[in-house]
């Protein structure tokens, strides 16, 4: 169940324009950003406006696990605050689990010779019960690197990091995954995420975004297959995101 609520919460750490039936533009700006499941996008929030991500998984056994990230300016696209709270049900409990507390850097800017980079830091709050498999029980901290590169209808996004639980666990972890424009608001992806010794996972999927006027909409869907102790695991993944200015 940890995989499961990890991976969770990485998709929460983890819009735009109407769609149009045809084919996009490979040379214009992307219409959907910072928006992937379990890969982190190089992409700080803008000035003026907030966002709030909702993920939900659900396993085979009929186990869920889900969360809610809000992303806010602080106040312009350089710094970025944010926090995860994450809920699950094992089988045998339900309840909150750790709360992450992050703050992302915009390192450098995507441009035609090179990728976006944005550091992230974050502090693992033991906010859930270890004795019920929801926590670890301990403070801890995690850090990654991710990277951001467009090439036509494509995004390329890697990551590289680690999660540090004192006396618990210390996991490097690699990532990456690829974004297909097959419609100005609507992507296939493809994304995996690698914690090292621990467990492998592969994820098809889909987003779709809508722009409400000055609000954002973004939703999607993939089927994550985790790989750990010779056993491979499917779930179904949905995510939901609204972006939304607080001032005008």
């Amino acid at each position: 169940m940890r995989v499961r609520i990890l991976l969770i919460m990485l998709a929460a750490l983890l819009a735009a324009a109407p769609a149009r039936a045809q084919r996009p533009d490979p040379s214009r700006g992307w219409e959907i950003l910072d928006n992937s499941f379990l890969v982190e996008e190089s992409f700080n929030q803008e000035r003026g406006v907030f966002q709030n991500i909702f993920t939900w998984a659900l396993d085979r056994d009929g186990s869920w696990a889900a969360s809610f990230t809000q992303e806010w300016p602080v106040p312009s696209v350089s710094h970025q605050l944010s926090y995860t709270l994450a809920v699950a049900d094992t089988g045998s409990a339900t309840g909150f689990g750790d709360l992450l507390i992050n703050y992302r850097y915009q390192l450098r800017a995507e441009t035609a010779g090179g990728p976006a980079l944005s550091p992230r830091f974050s502090v693992i709050l033991p906010t859930g019960r270890g004795d019920r498999g929801l926590g670890d029980d301990v403070v801890g901290v995690q850090v990654n690197m991710p990277a951001s590169k467009q090439f036509g209808d494509f995004y390329l996004h890697a990551n590289a990091g680690f999660t540090w639980l004192p006396d618990v666990q210390s996991t490097p972890h690699v990532a990456g995954s690829s974004i297909w424009r097959v419609a100005p608001m609507l992507n296939l992806m493809l994304e995996a995420f690698v914690a090292l010794d621990e467990f492998a996972t592969i994820s098809p999927g889909f987003r779709r975004g809508w722009n409400l006027g000055d609000h954002q909409l973004v939703v999607g869907a993939a089927v994550p297959f985790t790989r750990r102790d010779g056993d491979v695991n499917a779930a179904l993944l949905t995510y939901f995101s609204y972006e939304l200015p607080f001032k005008r």
